[in-house]
């Protein structure tokens, strides 16, 4: 059963530019390295350029614990992204419609 992942990234004024720089960077990692992520969606708030939300699916719980696993996850969101944000938030839910 697929798993949607909501997270919310409140950037630290003038670090936008950067963490969406990182964010394309990611998609091309989750692209090339994890076929179970169905679904990885970077969004930006249209009157606030650092609020950024990001819309992932994985297929299974498993698979979102294996992204957070991952050397890219480590190196871009924990090593790049973490440190330039105010704080971030993360929703779990499970997908009982598509």
């Amino acid at each position: 059963m697929p798993y949607a992942l909501i997270a919310r990234y409140h950037v630290i004024p003038g670090n936008a530019a950067l963490v969406e720089a990182t964010l394309r960077e990611m998609a091309e990692r989750i692209r090339a390295d994890e076929p179970a992520c169905l679904a990885y969606q970077v969004n930006v708030d249209p009157d606030d350029e650092n609020m950024i939300c990001l819309y992932e699916v994985y297929a299974t719980a498993e698979d979102v614990t294996a992204h957070r696993e991952t050397q890219h996850f480590k190196d871009l969101i924990e090593g790049v992204i973490a440190p330039v944000l105010q704080r971030r938030e993360r929703e779990l839910y499970r997908q009982v419609i598509s």
